[in-house]
C-alpha cells in the first residue's frame, strides 16, 4: 500500500489554512481586528500549499492581483485594512478554475452577513445592563451593541466562509 504524500501533506495544510481563518474570523467578531501575523501565516501556508500542486504562480498572481485590488478599495474606505491583508493571503490557495467561485462566494458570504446584521437591527434585543461573566455572552452583549449602532461588519467571517467553501 502506498500513500500520496504530497496529497496527504496538502489536505492537512487546507484543513490548517481554513482552522487558522476561522480564528481569524472569530478574533474579528470579537475585536473587529484581525492580527497581523494570521494573514502572513495564511500566505506562508497558502504557499506551501500552492508549491505542493505545482501552480506556484498561479497561486501568488492571484494573490497579489486580489490584495492591490483591494488595496483600492481600502483607499476608498469600502473595506478595513485587514480584510485586504486576509483576502489577498486566503486568495494564493485558490485554483485557477476555481478564481471566480471564491469571488462570487465571499461575496454573497459578505452579503448575507450584512442581512443578518440588518436585520439584527430590528430582532436583537438591548443589551442586558449588567456585564456579563462568561465570554460568549459577553461577546454577544458587544456584538448586539454594535449592531444596534452600525458598527462595521466582521468580513473575515465572509472570507472565511467563502474560501472553505472553495476548498472544500
Amino acid at each position: 500500500m502506498s500513500f500520496n504524500y504530497p496529497l496527504l501533506f496538502t489536505l492537512a495544510l487546507e484543513i490548517f489554512i481554513a482552522s487558522l481563518l476561522l480564528v481569524a474570523a472569530a478574533h474579528d467578531i470579537m475585536t473587529r481586528t484581525v492580527p497581523n501575523w494570521m494573514p502572513l501565516a495564511l500566505a506562508i501556508l497558502c504557499v506551501v500549499t500552492v508549491a505542493l500542486d505545482h501552480r506556484l504562480v498561479w497561486g501568488v498572481g492571484f494573490g497579489v492581483a486580489t490584495f492591490a485590488s483591494c488595496v483600492l478599495f481600502w483607499r476608498r474606505g469600502w473595506m478595513g485594512g485587514a480584510d485586504v491583508k486576509l483576502l489577498g493571503a486566503t486568495a494564493i490557495v485558490v485554483p485557477a478554475a476555481a478564481a471566480g467561485t471564491f469571488l462570487m462566494a465571499v461575496t454573497v458570504s459578505g452579503g448575507i452577513l450584512a442581512i443578518v446584521y440588518l436585520a439584527g437591527r430590528v430582532f436583537v434585543p438591548r443589551p442586558v445592563a449588567r456585564r456579563p461573566r462568561r465570554l460568549i455572552r459577553r461577546v454577544l452583549r458587544v456584538e448586539a451593541w454594535r449592531i444596534r449602532h452600525r458598527g462595521p461588519l466582521p468580513y473575515a467571517c465572509a472570507i472565511a466562509a467563502g474560501t472553505i467553501f472553495v476548498l472544500s
